[in-house]
């Protein structure tokens, strides 16, 4: 779900990339493993980013204030 426009705008960039990368990425969207080389790439850079620890998404601020009230009010389940 968008959080807000300015955080899910999208920008262009370009790269070079090998021949034989771009046959493989395109391998990918006739698999049918992604919809278009734009979103394999963004999956691809979120999973390296994500993996050496650079970038965690931020939860949804509801989310968030569902665990503080967690945190300040236990939750008792049983009968009393």
């Amino acid at each position: 779900m968008p959080r807000n426009k300015n955080q899910d705008k999208m920008l262009l960039i370009s790269v070079h990339i090998p021949k034989k990368m771009l046959e493989e990425l395109d391998d990918l969207l006739r698999r049918g493993i992604f919809p278009n080389r734009s979103e394999a790439i963004r999956a691809a850079l979120r999973d390296f980013l994500y993996n050496r620890e650079l970038y965690r998404p931020k939860p949804d601020r509801r989310e968030e204030k569902e665990e503080e009230e967690e945190e300040d009010f236990p939750v008792v389940r049983g009968r009393h």
